[in-house]
């Protein structure tokens, strides 16, 4: 489902660094509880209990039912399609969406690099592995048009960890389209 993240208080949410390092975790692992996420990111319980909360009260993630019991809470991602605005004429909108947007790419090119460094030691999935760069020449809209058939090709192929076939196993995929500057 596509979400634009135009409103302050959403952009907010989501770009406090443990709340961007569990939503992450949530994203490529699966479902996990407030004690998990503490335990793998060396946080306070209370604190990430506190940062669960508000990824949930601003729809980015929501307890897992069929995994909770009692007061062990699983959380899970809500499937989104994240947009960040590239400008904003509030000051604050575009700081919180330029936060995210560089730890996303910042994440992205680590994982990137880590895979360039050795990619035999990934086996068949390195084999499988693609590293391409295109250009091409579109108007806006036909640019526009592009972007959704990709995130829509994209869909059809993803897959929770707990969805995945035997033998699957993460994958990052990078997508960026924007304007070759002059």
């Amino acid at each position: 489902m596509r979400r634009n993240l135009t409103d302050i208080d959403s952009l907010k949410a989501l770009a406090h660094p443990l709340r961007q390092q569990m939503f992450t975790h949530l994203n490529r692992f699966g479902p996990a509880t407030s004690a998990d996420l503490a335990a793998r990111f060396e946080a306070d319980r209370g604190a990430t209990s506190y940062h669960l909360r508000q990824l949930e009260r601003f729809g980015f993630i929501e307890e897992d039912t069929d995994r909770s019991a009692g007061r062990r809470r699983y959380w899970k991602p809500i499937p989104l399609d994240l947009r960040l605005p590239f400008e904003s004429d509030d000051p604050a909108i575009a700081a919180a969406a330029d936060a995210i947007g560089r730890r996303w790419m910042d994440q992205a090119q680590q994982d990137l690099h880590t895979f360039l460094a050795d990619p035999q030691s990934f086996g068949a999935f390195g084999e499988a592995a693609m590293h391409s760069n295109s250009t091409t020449t579109l108007t806006a809209e036909e640019l526009a048009r592009f972007t959704e058939e990709y995130v829509a090709f994209m869909s059809r192929w993803h897959r929770y960890p707990a969805e995945a076939s035997d033998g699957a196993r993460l994958i990052t995929v990078l997508f960026n389209a924007f304007p070759t500057p002059s």
